[in-house]
């Protein structure tokens, strides 16, 4: 749940921490839960069914096998509807308990605080109250995160935070006094604790994890998560502070190294369908790997072939149709001219940035008056379908090369002569729905990392809701579109990070992705 709308998405990475211990390589760990999936509630893969028993308290400790792990600490990790992954802290002194999110995606610690009189949400999760504890410190500043799917603002406070069994001291955490709208009303969470860099922290707050550090409370500068995606299982995975555990992963990581602080952010090479590139990434991508979301992000115009190739329902929108009728034309000639795909959209109008900066104050010297006139209303909002249009010619000539240029321009004239092509394409946004009993038939989707290629099976990427003929399965891909500076990015959140054990080195500033066994 990136603070600057990275993690948009409803469907939210969530950790509930249920107990804690310190084993004795000095590591914290925290054991996840599983509940099924009600088939009956399409919103509980969203924000948790609102009927759902309390959760069983239980821990189940590890040993980790890695000498040089150091002191960590783990926390035991629940999973919900394999969507929900929420954990538990306390703040002050005496401890005031709180569900939270721990979340890569962001850097800030809040929670609702007890002068919360206004926001529905906060009468329905528990509020810190400063009067209790004999360790809270006023701070006085004022603070406002704005997130996709809600927002939260309020103000600074300082006092000691308990993750586990580890106490951190003064710190700077954001009382909540208003949680508008109904993101935060029915989440099962009560805030979110930042893992990510200091320099998307709003206030400057220094997170919680720089001060386990700087406070000698873990010693070896790495947490690393594992995700247990058996559904039979009720054990959801851990979360180590501190070091990793062997038992969860095999073979080696293959690391890379953070580009940009902020989020933990990475080069990404090609995404592939079933072996084959799709072109999208042939210069290069950025990724994150992002604990606070659910499925795996990225942007439209490839999410959308993705879902086409897996079969996934649904249209895209009139304006597909009114892209493909009025402008598609003009993106098969700036295609054979050799022009950058990534710059087509914003030369006809229909984006107001090129892929790599605002282009805006451009566009009228790209378009005459009239067309100007009449396409206003489409700008932004043509502007997925055209990159999708874009992207689908591009590695249909990828895919055709051998081929004779008769037969392709014949294929790419009939895509653009037919609007109706745009009911076969399925929605990139929100969920698009699959056919269960079509698993075995759908493709491998792939991603490079590091020179290595991440595989993700038809049944890692999705997410199946009940047994049986009452089964309903969801494709774990979904559009989000971040505009130049921070975008375009891929989002790996749980539909990756449940495949491949995840490794946050601070130190070096790299991140690991392995196996998970």
């Amino acid at each position: 749940m990136g603070v600057h709308s990275v993690t948009s998405l409803v469907v939210s990475f969530l950790l509930f921490f249920s107990a804690s211990s310190e084993s004795n390589d000095g590591t914290l760990r925290v054991g996840l839960k599983k509940l099924k999936l009600d088939p009956n509630n399409r919103l509980a893969t969203r924000f948790g069914s609102k009927q759902e028993k309390a959760f069983r308290s239980s821990l189940k400790e590890f040993r980790s096998n890695d000498k040089n792990a150091g002191d960590a600490d783990i926390v035991a990790l629940k999973n919900y509807l394999d969507a929900q992954y929420y954990g538990e802290i306390a703040i002050g002194t005496p401890p005031q308990k709180f569900t939270v999110i721990f979340d890569t995606g962001s850097s800030n610690l809040w929670v609702p605080s007890g002068k919360c009189y206004f926001s529905l949400s906060c009468f329905f999760h528990s509020k810190y109250k400063s009067s209790r504890s004999s360790t809270y410190k006023e701070s006085g500043k004022r603070a406002a995160i704005h997130y996709g799917s809600g927002s939260i603002a309020g103000f600074f406070s300082y006092d000691a935070v308990t993750v586990g069994d580890l106490v951190v001291k003064t710190q700077e955490f954001i009382e909540a006094t208003s949680e508008p709208g109904l993101t935060f009303l029915v989440a099962k969470f009560d805030g979110l604790l930042g893992l990510g860099f200091q320099e998307i922290s709003v206030g400057n707050a220094t997170p919680v994890w720089y001060n386990m550090l700087k406070q000698g409370l873990i010693k070896k500068p790495v947490f690393s998560f594992w995700l247990n995606r058996d559904t039979k299982s009720e054990e959801g995975g851990e979360l180590v502070f501190g070091g990793v555990d062997p038992k969860h992963f095999k073979g080696e990581h293959t690391y890379v190294p953070v580009t940009r602080r902020g989020y933990w952010q990475f080069d990404m090479g090609e995404v592939l369908i079933a072996g084959k590139s799709t072109g999208y990434c042939e210069n290069g991508c950025s990724a994150i790997a992002d604990s606070g979301t659910s499925l795996l992000a990225g942007p439209t115009a490839v999410i959308a072939m993705i879902n086409k190739a897996i079969g996934a329902s649904g249209v895209v929108s009139q304006q597909c149709k009114t892209v493909v009728d009025q402008y598609g034309q003009s993106i098969l000639d700036l295609l054979l001219a050799k022009a950058q795909p990534k710059h087509i959209c914003s030369q006809i109008g229909l984006c107001t940035f090129d892929g790599t900066h605002g282009v805006s104050m451009g566009i009228e010297s790209v378009v005459d008056k009239e067309s100007t006139k009449s396409s206003s209303g489409l700008r932004d909002a043509g502007c997925a379908p055209c990159e999708m249009a874009v992207v689908w010619i591009q590695s249909q000539l990828m895919q055709n090369m051998t081929q004779k240029l008769g037969f392709f321009f014949v294929l790419i004239l009939e895509f653009l002569k037919n609007p109706q092509i745009c009911e076969r394409m399925p929605s990139p946004n929100g969920e698009s729905a699959v056919d269960c009993s079509q698993l075995c038939k759908m493709p491998t989707v792939s991603f490079t990392i590091g020179g290595k290629v991440f595989d993700l099976a038809p049944e890692e990427y999705v997410l199946k809701i009940g047994e049986g003929p009452v089964a309903q399965c969801i494709s774990g891909f979904t559009a989000l579109d971040l505009p130049p500076p921070r975008g375009p990015l891929w989002i790996l959140g749980d539909v990756f990070m449940g495949r491949y054990h995840t490794v946050f080195h601070f130190g070096n500033e790299q991140v690991g992705f392995a196996e998970a066994a």
